[in-house]
């Protein structure tokens, strides 16, 4: 007969584990993936304020093309905290998973070359998502 364990007996480890550098995958921690938030966040704050000024004064279509600016604020905010990947990071051959500020240069060509492939894909993605919330605000019947 098996013996089943004590309820309270075994202590669980309910730790997140550390993040890690990872080439052209994951370059920057918890504390910048917050900051990415963040950056996502008033991106999204400044476009819903640009979108009730624009109905607000009534703007003809190619003033309402404005708004692609907060919207890709918002988009590259959003795609990099997803990503676990800061594009600017990226492009600069550096990374932080360690506490805010303690940036370290990529030691491997080969890694730099990936992260900046990922940092394009990045912007593209960014890119991408901004265009299309531009095009509905502009096919919005305002």
């Amino acid at each position: 007969m098996s013996q089943l364990p004590i309820p309270g007996s075994m202590k669980m480890n309910l730790k997140m584990p550390e993040v890690q550098y990872i080439p052209g995958s994951c370059n920057i921690g918890k504390g910048e993936i917050r900051r990415r938030q963040l950056v996502a966040l008033v991106g999204l704050f400044f476009s819903i304020s640009t979108l009730l000024t624009f109905n607000t004064v009534d703007a003809p279509p190619i003033i309402r093309l404005g708004i692609f600016f907060p919207l890709m604020v918002a988009s590259v905010g959003f795609v990099q905290s997803r990503s676990k990947f800061c594009l600017a990071y990226g492009f600069a051959g550096t990374f932080n998973v360690g506490k805010m500020g303690d940036i370290k240069r990529v030691a491997s060509k080969e890694d730099r070359a990936a992260d900046r492939k990922t940092a394009l894909v990045i912007l593209g993605k960014s890119f991408l998502l901004a265009a299309l919330a531009t095009a509905v605000v502009l096919v919005l019947p305002f």
